[in-house]
């Protein structure tokens, strides 16, 4: 899946307790992209607790830390309900350690911050994306961002395929550029999967696309015994195969895609698995919809399919609990709804019972995998979605990439 020149390029890089950080003034580029309810409360805080050892660390060895992230899709200015002020307030609960806020990126406030800091102290920028010079990689805000950092951390494996200015900018002004705990556990993991996986090898792919995961397809291809196809995405494949899919999800551009790459499994040896059966209804914004198990042949025509069906997750499962190696992006189904839950569920209870590797990436299949308790039995949960689909595709991720290579 990745060739040496990759595996060499990701596994080069310093991380961050190979270096001297004592007093150093540290810019950590963390991920902290977390849900808010409409009340600015956080919902999820996971990718806060990812930071935490990397943090730790630095506070033991009394560097100064800036933290930065974006959140959310603010146009490039200040959203009201986008600000990482209720982050901080729990950053600092989760680490017992007062967290400075300051309500700007760059200019004389951060200027003046960071000429006054002390060994341990910790600030947390504003969302980095209320600045248009963020996504632009716009070198006046790089320099700004950059003024006075000693080192800086990558800790922000699910931005790493960005090339924006905080990813990617910064590392080049700066004396030395390593990965953090989290990107560095991020890459083992992912490179243990690729490179040297266990047989058998099993991936289970969901979600609602496949022109979202066409490349990954093709790459896993070349290297597990069995792909699980399951999620709005199975239909295409069904309807390629000439199934009446009635109102499910079909990407109509994507049929001969479909058509191809199960021809590809065929002549690569690899079982290509869909659905037998399917939960099926008319709607799904309605708590009392009615709904149907019936199998591929026999999809209503005014229907949609929105579940795996009993007989497939048994299946799958099976599947599942023989392997040594197992990936797995996209949930089975419309899983936020009672009635279309089932076929996820069996999927990630197989997934923990299974005695292999296990890596779960992608936001819907580890909000699964949370809604089900079942994170501690997992062996690796991503914080990268389409960073780690890219990783896997064998694409270069520009924020690692930039990063320092060991002498």
């Amino acid at each position: 899946m990745l060739n040496d020149e990759l595996k060499d390029l990701y596994m080069s890089k310093i991380n961050i307790d190979e270096i001297e950080v004592t007093g150093k003034m540290t810019f950590v580029r963390v991920d902290y992209n977390v849900p808010l309810d409409d009340a600015g409360s956080i919902t999820d805080d996971t990718r806060i607790r990812g930071s935490l050892p990397t943090i730790r660390y630095l506070l033991e060895h009394q560097a100064r830390i800036i933290l930065a992230s974006h959140l959310g899709r603010p146009k490039d200015k200040p959203t009201s309900g986008m600000s990482l002020r209720p982050v901080a307030t729990r950053l600092s609960e989760l680490l017992g350690h007062e967290v400075i806020f300051i309500d700007d990126c760059i200019g004389s406030k951060v200027a003046s911050l960071k000429q006054t800091m002390k060994g341990g102290d910790i600030v947390l920028l504003e969302n980095l994306r209320f600045y248009p010079g963020e996504k632009k990689n716009n070198e006046t805000f790089i320099a700004e961002l950059a003024a006075g950092i000693e080192v800086f951390v990558n800790d922000a494996f699910g931005t790493s395929h960005r090339d924006q200015a905080s990813m990617t900018g910064i590392p080049k002004h700066v004396p030395v550029a390593v990965t953090g705990f989290l990107v560095r556990s991020e890459l083992e993991h992912f490179l243990t999967l690729m490179a040297d996986p266990q047989k058998p090898f099993v991936a289970i792919l969901g979600g609602a696309k496949v022109s979202d995961k066409i490349g990954i397809i093709r790459k896993l291809l070349e290297k597990v015994d069995t792909v699980l196809i399951g999620g709005g995405m199975a239909y295409t494949f069904l309807k390629a195969q000439k199934f009446e899919v009635g109102n499910s999800l079909v990407e109509n551009d994507q049929l001969d895609v479909a058509l191809e790459l199960l021809a590809g499994a065929r002549d690569l040896g690899v079982e290509f698995l869909l659905p037998l059966d399917n939960i099926v209804a008319r709607k799904t914004d309605d708590d009392e919809v009615k709904t149907s198990t019936v199998r591929n042949e026999n999809i209503p025509s005014s229907w949609m399919a929105l579940d795996i069906g009993p007989e497939t997750a048994r299946m799958f499962s099976d599947k599942i609990r023989k392997a040594k190696t197992i990936f797995w992006n996209g949930p089975m189904g419309v899983f936020e709804k009672e009635q279309f839950r089932n076929g996820t569920i069996a999927v990630a209870k197989a997934v923990t019972e299974s005695k292999g590797m296990s890596v779960v990436g992608g936001g819907d299949s580890v909000a699964a995998i949370k809604m089900f308790g079942l994170e501690d039995k997992i062996t690796h949960l991503s914080t990268g979605g389409g960073a780690s689909l890219e990783f896997l595709e064998g694409q270069i991720l520009p924020g690692i990439a930039v990063l320092t290579n060991r002498k």
